[in-house]
């Protein structure tokens, strides 16, 4: 039997139509009580969020399996259990970043919890309108409804009055050092990289409509996601179960940056990722935008972008940058120094080209990095503080100069300058060597 064949069979004989009352059930009991609770933020648990994400995900799976996508009786049921999917993985973040924030060891956070109070409660506001609608959409469709329902006591929340004690350590401090001075470094490379997109302050509605999605999109924020989700787990697997956190609070402070951070951009993708497919582009078919229409009664298009835009990129820019000052402590207390003797560039000195290389360096790396000259040190991440050692270098006629700090830049200076500082005696730019692939 060919598979056009066997789908046919499927949905004549019935097996869809039994099937999806099956699929349905559990989907349509948490809606049920999502629908019929008080809207306080006890009521919204983690346990009900995961369970409305698993029921929703597993239901979503078998519409998709029968072409639901493509049916313009079974289409809007199936974009509204994808909605309760996507705004119950949302507020199952918030609700992680309401939790565990008191333990993120974070200082002057009564604004971003203020403006989490007011992201959940419209999170929970849509979930429980998209939960209406699904239950009228269901009698609709004469799915049969559950007779019984869930009661409050069903969902309990996460948080009790103990807490288990940690007894596991490992004393190789050496190591762990270097692995802070990775974390470290990702850290601020990851920062600089976000600062870039500009979400220093709030926009207006009619401005977030020009960044989103044309300047910044889910592909952008999943990026990004990866990347912190990438510091986390090198925190938890070298660093959080040698104990080094346990005695060292600015540790615990930087896993709290790094955490709230990957929370909030796993947030702001579901949300731009529901918005782009959900209510943005879903293409020129009738019942598509009609869908489209319903749907943005329940989930305000002009909300979704606020939280988007003023809630979650612009706390990620917030705490990444937040965060900068005590990562680069923690990477210039970690970083194994030495020092190096290298040649002044020739014929011009340390002109543009050669202090913009140099920097480009010491800031790929993030540790701290000095020129020396006599009993003047000058900073070797900035361009201009270099070109005023050139200045001195030039007039007092010094051939070569000594730098210190972070082995891993002083390495890549020493390749730098066994070319001449990437410059030829004309003072045009040459090829630079494949280890330093960075700065082109």
């Amino acid at each position: 039997m060919t598979k056009i064949r066997m789908s046919q069979a499927l949905l004549q004989g019935g097996g869809f139509a039994e099937k999806v009352h099956h699929f349905s059930w559990d989907f349509l009991k948490l809606c049920a009580y999502l629908d019929g609770s008080e809207p306080v933020r006890e009521t919204f648990t983690k346990k009900l969020y995961a369970q409305m994400v698993s029921s929703s995900k597993l239901l979503e799976d078998f519409l998709d399996f029968h072409g639901a996508k493509n049916s313009s009786k079974w289409y809007y049921y199936r974009e509204l259990v994808s909605s309760v999917r996507n705004l119950s993985e949302t507020s199952y973040s918030q609700k992680h970043i309401y939790i565990r924030l008191p333990f993120y060891n974070l200082a002057d956070t009564d604004r971003f919890e203020e403006a989490g109070y007011r992201t959940h409660k419209f999170l929970t506001s849509s979930l429980r309108s998209i939960c209406s609608k699904a239950l009228e959409e269901a009698k609709r469709l004469e799915i049969q409804l559950p007779s019984d329902g869930f009661v409050w006591d069903d969902f309990p929340g996460i948080p009790s009055n103990n807490r288990l004690e940690s007894d596991i350590d490992d004393e190789n401090l050496k190591e762990e050092q270097k692995n802070i001075v990775k974390i470290t470094t990702e850290f601020l490379r990851t920062s600089r990289d976000f600062e870039m997109h500009g979400f220093y302050q709030p926009h207006c509605v009619d401005e977030i409509k020009t960044i989103v999605p044309g300047r910044f999109n889910e592909e952008q924020a999943r990026r990004f996601e990866m990347a912190v989700h990438s510091l986390q787990s090198s925190f938890d697997t070298y660093v959080n179960r040698s104990g080094l956190q346990l005695w060292n609070m600015r540790l615990k402070s930087l896993r709290g940056y790094i955490s709230v951070v990957l929370h909030l951009l796993e947030l702001t993708r579901r949300l731009l990722h529901y918005y782009e497919r959900h209510l943005y582009e879903v293409g020129y078919k009738n019942i598509c935008i009609e869908v489209r229409d319903e749907l943005s009664k329940a989930v305000k298009p002009e909300e979704i972008l606020d939280c988007i835009v003023n809630y979650g990129l612009y706390y990620v820019c917030h705490f990444l940058v937040g965060g900068q000052n005590l990562a680069q402590e923690l990477l210039n207390e970690n970083i194994e120094r030495g020092t190096i003797i290298a040649g002044v560039p020739q014929k011009m000195g340390f002109h543009s080209r050669p202090s913009l290389l140099v920097a480009k360096i010491v800031q790929h790396y993030g540790g701290q990095v000095e020129l020396c000259v006599g009993y003047d040190r000058f900073d070797a991440s900035s361009v201009l503080d270099l070109q005023w050692a050139g200045g001195k270098i030039q007039k007092e006629v010094i051939h070569e100069v000594v730098f210190q700090g972070d082995k891993r830049a002083l390495s890549d200076i020493r390749i730098l300058a066994s070319v001449n500082y990437g410059e030829n005696s004309m003072g045009k730019g040459i090829p630079l060597p494949k280890e330093l692939f960075y700065l082109k």
